[in-house]
Order: structure tokens, then C-alpha cells, then sequence
């Protein structure tokens, strides 16, 4: 219903999307970060199910409670750059700040990116988001929005307050370990198939955040590629997820079982990409997450256990989720009939099957184009002070 509001909604968010990674312009940064709020909480709030109004304000007020603090601290920004105030992001690097400004400035960006990625205790936004928003909402949530944190940290984070960050790093990789452990403990008692893969993007942006700041070459390569993997992964899973609730209107796990005997495509490409997400060795998953545990082990090793225990409790919820939808007897008489993936929906889903399996065989041609980039945010988050002369800005 009401086809044309949902498209110029749509593709309005993805204005602001494109917006947010084009731009170099503080100021434009922030009108373009708080312009993807607006469409996504119409299109929760108009096309979502159940709790549609509850989850869109609640997306809406923590994210630009949040953002409110980078204003803050972008106008602060503004007013100290010399006697020439500026915007523009590059001129802005190496600005002379004493470390305790820094650190006021680096929170207040910190608080806006944590609650995007989001990082426990800020995450309660998301579970509701995804779980009352339609499934185009939740696919762009997962593959693009959530990101959103993340790139800012690596982009202005790290780069403007590269001694702030620095001191604030035990700190932050706590709250990855925590978010890490706990999305995928909480995911596993989820009776809800979408709110569990919910709580699993907790869990697997826990790792990009854990990779960014470890501070070596191998974690940040990897929390990049595990953004774009996770983007595949997720995505795909909140389209399947979609299918099965267009064919039964339900998204209960109780209420399946057995599906593998009626919809056979389906649940194969379920299994595909659920691999792929707890990171089976050949799909892209693997990479990524292999990269940020190589990494931490170089930096901080004793904090790989807690990490690499939550990459096992990932196979626990997915596979145990999986056996309970698809195996099992048919014990529903209105499972027994439900139609299979159509030509459209296996054309909308072959393209990402192909990349999680590209990326999980040979991801070097992504490698290639992220390490250059990982390498100067890098240098800025293990040096202490700012190299005026960084090209940091064509990086990322």
C-alpha cells in the first residue's frame, strides 16, 4: 500500500546515505547524517508491523540525542580552527588541541557513532528498529546504516583526535568484547527469527568496532571488510526472513519447522548465508572476523578469548535457529503448502550469494583497496600527535 510515499521515502534515505560517505564538509556531514533519520523513521512508522510507532521514536530520539553532541562539537571545531574558520574536514586535521579538549570532542562524536554501530549499552534502539521496521527498512538498516558509526569513527574519530582515542581505547574495546558476548547470548534466547538476527548485528558490529581500535594494520583491514560482509550477510538474512513472514505472516520460530520438505531453495539459501554470517572458512564472514582476532591477538592478546568465544556462540544461535525453522517434522498443516523462492526473489539474492562467496575465496582485490586507508588511520591512532601533512582524508 501507498507505493509512491514508501519509494520517495526509500530513496531519500539513500540520498542522505550517499551524502554521509561523500562528504568532506563537516557541517554537510552532520545535515546529511541527520537527514537519513527522517525517511527511515517514516518508513518504520508507516510500512512497520506491531510496534511500528514505538520502534521509529525510539530510533528517532537516540540517534539524534546523539547527534546533538557532534553539533557541539563540529561548531567547537569551527570556532578554534585559527583565524580563518573553516568546515572543511582536511583543514581541520592537526588542529592543536590540548588533550583534554580532545577528549570532551572525541566523546561527543564517540556518542553519536556508538549509538549508530551501536555499542552496548546504546543498542537497545536497534532490536525494535529491525524487528517493527518492513524488510527493504531492515535491509538498509543492517547493510548501510549501521555502518554509518563505524565510518565515522575511522573517518573523524580517530583522525581528529587521534590522542583522545588512543587513551580512550581499553575503554571502547571493553564495550566491543561486551557487545560481542552478549548480542550473540541474547540472540540465542530470541523466540523471534528477525529479532535474533537483530541482536547478531550487535554481536558482529561488536567486531568492527574491536578491530578499529585494536591499532593494527590486521584489525582494521578486517572491521572494514567485516562491514561490507556483514552488510551481505545480514542483509540477505532480513530478505529471507521477509520471504518466509510474506508466505506465513508469522516470524515466530515455533510457528515453522520442518520448512526444508516445502520450500527446499529457501531453506538452502537460509544455510548459505547463515554459514556465511557465523563465519564458516570459504564465505566471506570468515575473513573478516580471522582478520580482527589476528590483529587483537598482535596487540592485546588475552582480549582474542573473549572474541573468538563469541564467534562460537554466533554457530550456536544460527545453526540452532536453523534447525528448529527448517528441520524437524512438518507438524503445520500450513507449512505444508507454502510456495518456494520465485525467479525475482532468486534474481534479488543470487548477486549477494556470489559476492559472500567471492569475498570468502578471494578477498584480496577488497584487501587491495582498504589497507592503504586502514594504514594511515592506523598511524593516526598509534602516534601521538597529528601529522598536519596527513592525506588521511583521500583514505577511507
Amino acid at each position: 500500500t501507498r507505493v509512491k510515499p514508501y519509494f520517495i521515502f526509500l530513496l531519500a534515505l539513500e540520498t542522505g546515505m550517499l551524502g554521509v560517505f561523500a562528504a568532506l564538509d563537516m557541517f554537510l556531514f552532520y545535515l546529511f547524517w541527520e537527514a537519513t533519520l527522517v525517511p527511515m523513521y517514516f518508513l518504520i512508522g508507516m510500512w512497520g508491523y506491531g510496534r511500528r510507532m514505538y520502534a521509529a521514536m525510539k530510533f528517532f530520539l537516540f540517534t539524534l540525542v546523539g547527534s546533538l553532541l557532534m553539533l557541539v562539537a563540529i561548531l567547537f571545531l569551527y570556532f578554534t580552527a585559527g583565524a580563518d574558520p573553516t568546515f572543511d574536514y582536511r583543514a581541520l586535521l592537526g588542529t592543536p588541541l590540548a588533550v583534554d579538549t580532545q577528549r570532551l570532542l572525541f566523546l561527543a562524536f564517540f556518542a553519536s557513532f556508538a549509538v549508530k554501530v551501536p555499542l552496548v549499552p546504546l543498542h537497545t534502539w536497534l532490536p525494535d528498529a529491525h524487528t517493527e521496521a518492513p524488510t527493504a527498512g531492515s535491509v538498509m538498516l543492517a547493510a548501510v546504516l549501521l555502518k554509518m558509526g563505524a565510518y565515522g569513527l575511522i573517518r573523524f574519530g580517530i583522525p581528529l583526535f587521534p590522542d583522545a582515542a588512543r587513551e580512550l581505547v581499553p575503554v571502547i574495546l571493553a564495550l566491543s568484547i561486551v557487545g560481542i558476548v552478549y548480542g550473540a547470548l541474547v540472540a540465542a534466547m530470541q523466540r523471534d527469527l528477525k529479532r535474533l538476527i537483530a541482536y547478531s548485528s550487535v554481536a558482529h558490529l561488536g567486531f568492527v568496532v574491536l578491530g578499529i581500535f585494536v591499532g593494527s594494520l590486521q584489525g582494521m583491514s578486517g572491521g572494514i571488510l567485516q562491514m561490507v560482509s556483514h552488510g551481505l550477510s545480514t542483509g540477505a538474512l532480513f530478505l529471507l526472513v521477509g520471504a518466509l513472514y510474506e508466505r506465513r505472516h508469522t516470524r515466530l520460530i515455533a510457528d515453522f519447522g520442518g520448512l526444508a520438505r516445502s520450500v527446499p531453495v529457501l531453506s538452502g539459501v537460509f544455510l548459505f548465508v547463515a554459514l556465511s554470517s557465523l563465519g564458516l572458512p570459504g564465505l566471506n564472514g570468515f575473513v573478516g572476523e580471522f582478520l580482527v582476532l589476528l590483529g587483537t591477538f598482535f596487540t592485546y592478546r588475552w582480549w582474542v578469548v573473549p572474541a573468538a568465544f563469541g564467534v562460537v556462540l554466533a554457530a550456536v544461535y544460527l545453526l540452532w535457529a536453523y534447525q528448529r525453522v527448517f528441520h524437524g517434522p512438518l507438524t503445520i498443516d500450513a507449512n505444508r503448502s507454502l510456495p518456494d523462492l520465485n525467479l525475482r526473489e532468486v534474481a534479488m539474492l543470487a548477486p549477494l550469494m556470489v559476492l559472500i562467496l567471492f569475498i570468502g575465496v578471494y578477498p584480496q582485490p577488497f584487501l587491495d583497496r582498504i589497507n592503504p586507508a586502514a594504514e594511515k588511520v592506523v598511524q593516526q591512532l598509534n602516534r601521538s600527535t597529528v601529522d598536519p601533512a596527513s592525506d588521511v582524508a583521500e583514505g577511507p
